[in-house]
C-alpha cells in the first residue's frame, strides 16, 4: 500500500487521537464545541498543556497530509532539500496542474506542456521519488479535485500550497492554504503553527431549486462578507440546508472561502459525504466517518443556538436564493442575476454587454452535477438549432471527471454548441491562457468574459487589466454564452431559434450528484515513490533557467534598520497577483532570481496612480549597494493566492519589511516565514503620512517582543522627521524566525541544538 494513500487505518488512528484530545480539551474548556473547535483540538500537538482554542493565540497542530501543486512545489522541494531530512515525515503528494497552458484543446495543450516543462516535471518527479512523496503527472487533474477524489476525508487536517486548498472542506476536512515554508516544516516533522481563528457560521435552511446552485451560496456569502471579512476566521456551514447539498457542491462553497480571506471553510460530516467516499472507492472511510460523527459535527447545543458560539452568523434560505453573479475585478462585487441587466445598461459602470468568452469547469465547478446541468442547458439550445454566440471553453477538474463526462455525454453536448474542451488543469483560471489569436485583443479596450472559476482580479485570467471577468455558476455561464450577452436572464429573456421562433430556456433538470454508472477512472497518471529513494539525485541542469537551488537567507545582524528607501507605496487592492504576477512568469517559478524580474510589476503606485515598471531593477541596484528597502501597502495587502514568491522575491532582492494598513492572512505568514518584518500602522491613517521620497527607520528591534509595537521614524525629503508606531502579530517564537533569517533557519538551528549534547552531558559518565 502506498504510504500516501488515505487508508481506513490512517483514519481510524486519527479518530482515536481526536477522541483522546477532545476529552482533554472538553475538561479544560467546559463548553460545547463548534466543528472548528473539534477539528483543531483534535489535532493539537499537546492537548494537555498547550494552547487551546478560544483565546486567539497560536495553536500547535499536527497535520495529516501535505499537498503541493507544481509551481509552489518547486520551491517547496528546494526548501525541503535544505532541511537535511531523508524522507517526508507525513503523506505528501505533488500535482502537476499549473503549468499547462490553454491554447487549442486538451490533448494538444498537454503535449506541448510536456515538451516545454519537461525540465520542471523531471525535477519534481525526482524530488518526489527521493523524498517519498507521491507524484501526479500532468493531465491527472487540478490538485484540489484530485485531493477530493483520493485523499480528503472528514476530520483530516490538510495543508496545501494553494489558497483554494479548502476545497477539501466539502468532504469535512480542515484544509488550509499555506505558503511553501509552512508546508516544508510539516513535511520535516514539525508542528504547524496557526493563530486560533475567529468563528463565523452560515446557517442554511431550505433547498436549492430552479437555476440556483451551490455556486450561488458562496457568491451570496462573498457579497455579505467581502474579500477580507473572514480573514483569520473559519467559516462553518451548518443547519438543515447544509445536509441537502452534495459533497461536490459543498466543495465549491469551501473552495471559494479563499475569496473571503478565510483560513478555511467546513461542512459537518453527513450522508452526502459518505456517498461521495463510496463512489470514489473509499467505502470503509465512509463507514468510519459516519461511526465517528460526534467528532465531525458541531455539538447539538451549537447548532441549536449558533449566535452563542460564533462571532457572526449569516442566515440563508436556499429555497429563496436567486442565481448570483459577481464582478468585475473582485469576487465580492455580488448581485442577483436579476439586477445585472440594469447595471449593464448604466453607462456609469462601463460594462461591455457582449461576452467574448465563457469559461466553465475548473477545480471549483466541474463536478458531475455541475456539468450535467450545463449540458442540459446546451441540449436545450441545440434542440432549437442554436450554438453559443460566445466562445465556450471547458476545463475538466481531473482525468476522472473528464473520462466520466466523456462517457456519459456531457462533454459531447457542450461540444455540439461550440464548446472546446481544455486539459484537466488550471489553465485560464490562473492566467495560463493564450488569447493572442484574437485580433480584437491587441488593444486595451474593455472586454467581458464570464466564468465559473473562483477569482477575477484584473489580469487574473488573461493578463489584461481591462478584461472584465464575471463569476457565476456553470449553468448560468452556459446560458450567457448561448445568448452572447451579459444582460441576458434565462428565466425572463427569450432566444430566437434557428427556425425563427422565440423560446425561453427552462431551468436545468435536477442532476445526480454522482454518476449512476460510477466514475470512469481514465488514464492512470499517478506515480508512487520507491520504498527507499535516498540515493537518487535531484534532476537540476547546471545552467538551467527554470530550476536553481536556494541558498539560506542571512541572519539578522542585530542592528536597527536605518533610513531605508521606500521602494513603492501601493494604493488600493494589492494582491499577490500584482506583487508577483503569474501567467507567462510561471515557467520561472523554480528559478527565484529569474522569476523576481516581475517584482511588484502590477502594483499601483500611490503617488502616480499607475504601475511602476522596473521596480525589480531598482531593488537589485539597492541590493548591490547593500541597502535594504521597504514596501508600504494599503489595506488587506497580499490578498489572493497563497503565492509564496510574493514574499520570496522581495526577500531575495533586499526587502527588510512591509508596512501596511492590514495584511491578508497567508501573505502575512509568508513574509514572517522568510524573515521579513510584516508591520501594520497602529493608526491606519498614518498610511497617509508616508510621502514620496521618504526613508524609513525601524528602531528598538533588539528589544522587540510579542505584543510590543515598533518605533518607526519617517525621514521626509524636505529634511523633516516624524515618528509613528507600528504593530505586529509576531509571537516570541516567530520573532526567532526574523532573527535567524527565516523560519527554516530557526528550525535548523533548534534541531542542531537538540542534537548536540551539552558539555555537561558529554562529560557525564552516567550517560
Amino acid at each position: 500500500m502506498d504510504a500516501n494513500e488515505s487508508t481506513p487505518d490512517l483514519a481510524s488512528r486519527l479518530y482515536t487521537r481526536m477522541a483522546r484530545n477532545l476529552e482533554i480539551a472538553r475538561a479544560r474548556l467546559r463548553r460545547p464545541l463548534t466543528l472548528a473547535d473539534k477539528l483543531l483540538c483534535g489535532h493539537l500537538d499537546d492537548a494537555r498543556s498547550g494552547e487551546l482554542v478560544g483565546n486567539h493565540k497560536d495553536l500547535s497542530l499536527r497535520p495529516d497530509r501535505v499537498v503541493l501543486q507544481d509551481v509552489l512545489g518547486q520551491t517547496a522541494m528546494l526548501q525541503f532539500e535544505q532541511t537535511g531530512r531523508r524522507r517526508v515525515a507525513l503523506p505528501t503528494t505533488i500535482h502537476c496542474d499549473h503549468l499547462i497552458q490553454a491554447r487549442a484543446d486538451g490533448e494538444a495543450d498537454l503535449r506541448e506542456s510536456l515538451l516545454e516543462n519537461d525540465e520542471v516535471y523531471a525535477f519534481l518527479r525526482s524530488a518526489a521519488a527521493k523524498y517519498g512523496a507521491g507524484f501526479w503527472r500532468p493531465g491527472a487533474g487540478i490538485i484540489h479535485q484530485v485531493v477530493l477524489e483520493h485523499y480528503a476525508f472528514p476530520g483530516a487536517l490538510i495543508l496545501g500550497t494553494d489558497s483554494h486548498t479548502p476545497n477539501a472542506g466539502g468532504l469535512g476536512a480542515c484544509a488550509i492554504g499555506v505558503g511553501g515554508a509552512d508546508a516544508v516544516e510539516a513535511m520535516a516533522g514539525l508542528p504547524f503553527e496557526l493563530r486560533d481563528p475567529r468563528r463565523i457560521a452560515v446557517y442554511l435552511t431550505g433547498e436549492l431549486s430552479g437555476w440556483s446552485a451551490p455556486k450561488d451560496v458562496i457568491l451570496w456569502v462573498a457579497g455579505q462578507l467581502g474579500v477580507s471579512g473572514a480573514t483569520h476566521a473559519i467559516v462553518e456551514y451548518i443547519g438543515p440546508g447544509a445536509r441537502t447539498l452534495g459533497a461536490n457542491g459543498k466543495a465549491t462553497i469551501t473552495n471559494m472561502g479563499a475569496e473571503l480571506g478565510a483560513t478555511t471553510s467546513l461542512f459537518p460530516v453527513d450522508e452526502a459525504m459518505a456517498a461521495y467516499l463510496q463512489a470514489t472507492a473509499r467505502g470503509e472511510l465512509a463507514e468510519l466517518a459516519l461511526a465517528h460523527a460526534a467528532l465531525l459535527t458541531p455539538d447539538p447545543e451549537v447548532e441549536a443556538d449558533p449566535d452563542a458560539y460564533y462571532e457572526r452568523v449569516l442566515e440563508l434560505d436556499l429555497s429563496a436564493l436567486e442565481p448570483h453573479v459577481t464582478g468585475p475585478h473582485s469576487p465580492d462585487r455580488a448581485r442577483p442575476l436579476s439586477r445585472l441587466a440594469a447595471e449593464v445598461r448604466d453607462p456609469a459602470n462601463g460594462f461591455v454587454d457582449a461576452i467574448s468568452v465563457a469559461l466553465i469547469g475548473s477545480c471549483t465547478n466541474s463536478s458531475y452535477a455541475d456539468m450535467s446541468r450545463a449540458a442540459d442547458v446546451a441540449r436545450q439550445a441545440r434542440a432549437h438549432g442554436l450554438a453559443a454566440k460566445s466562445a465556450l471553453l471547458v476545463s475538466p477538474g481531473s482525468e476522472q471527471i473528464r473520462a466520466t463526462l466523456e462517457r456519459d455525454g456531457q462533454l459531447g453536448a457542450l461540444r455540439e454548441i461550440g464548446g472546446r474542451v481544455l486539459a484537466s488543469a488550471c489553465g485560464p483560471c490562473i492566467g495560463q491562457w493564450r488569447r493572442a489569436a484574437e485580433p480584437r485583443l491587441e488593444d486595451e479596450a474593455p472586454d467581458t468574459i464570464v466564468t465559473s472559476f473562483n477569482r477575477n482580479f484584473p489580469g487574473r485570467n488573461d493578463g489584461r487589466a481591462s478584461t472584465m471577468s464575471f463569476i457565476a455558476s456553470p449553468e448560468v455561464v452556459t446560458a450567457l454564452a448561448i445568448a452572447g450577452r451579459l444582460s441576458f436572464h434565462p428565466s425572463r429573456d427569450e432566444l430566437r431559434g434557428a427556425d425563427g421562433e422565440r423560446f425561453r430556456l427552462a431551468p436545468p433538470a435536477p442532476a445526480p450528484a454522482l454518476p449512476s454508472a460510477g466514475f470512469e477512472r481514465g488514464r492512470d497518471l499517478y506515480v508512487a515513490p520507491p520504498e527507499n529513494g535516498e540515493t537518487l539525485e535531484l534532476r537540476i541542469a547546471p545552467q538551467s533557467d527554470r530550476i536553481a537551488r536556494l541558498a539560506p537567507w542571512p541572519a539578522w545582524d542585530g542592528r536597527d534598520l536605518i533610513a531605508m528607501p521606500v521602494l513603492i507605496k501601493t494604493r488600493g487592492k494589492t494582491t499577490t497577483d500584482q506583487i508577483s504576477p503569474a501567467g507567462p512568469w510561471l515557467r520561472y517559478r523554480g528559478h527565484l532570481e529569474r522569476f523576481s524580474d516581475n517584482l511588484l510589476s502590477g502594483a499601483i503606485d500611490a503617488f502616480t496612480e499607475r504601475t511602476r515598471p522596473g521596480l525589480a531593477a531598482e531593488a537589485r541596484a539597492l541590493r548591490a549597494r547593500g541597502i535594504r528597502w521597504v514596501v508600504v501597502g494599503d489595506a488587506n495587502y497580499g490578498e489572493g493566492s497563497s503565492r509564496e514568491h510574493a514574499a520570496l522575491s522581495p526577500r531575495l532582492l533586499g526587502a527588510a519589511a512591509v508596512i501596511a494598513r492590514s495584511f491578508a492572512r497567508i501573505h502575512e505568514t509568508n513574509l514572517k516565514k522568510q524573515g521579513l518584518l510584516a508591520l501594520t500602522f497602529q493608526d491606519p491613517k498614518d498610511y497617509e503620512r508616508v510621502r514620496a521620497g521618504d526613508r524609513v527607520s525601524l528602531l528598538g528591534l533588539g528589544e522587540l517582543t510579542a505584543g510590543h509595537p515598533v518605533e518607526c521614524r519617517l525621514h521626509h525629503a524636505d529634511g523633516t522627521c516624524e515618528s509613528l508606531r507600528l504593530d505586529h502579530s509576531y509571537s516570541d517564537a516567530q520573532l526567532a524566525w526574523f532573527r535567524a533569517g527565516s523560519a527554516l533557519q530557526a528550525a535548523r538551528s533548534a534541531a542542531r541544538s537538540e542534537a548536540q549534547p551539552s558539555e555537561v552531558q558529554r562529560n557525564d559518565p552516567a550517560r
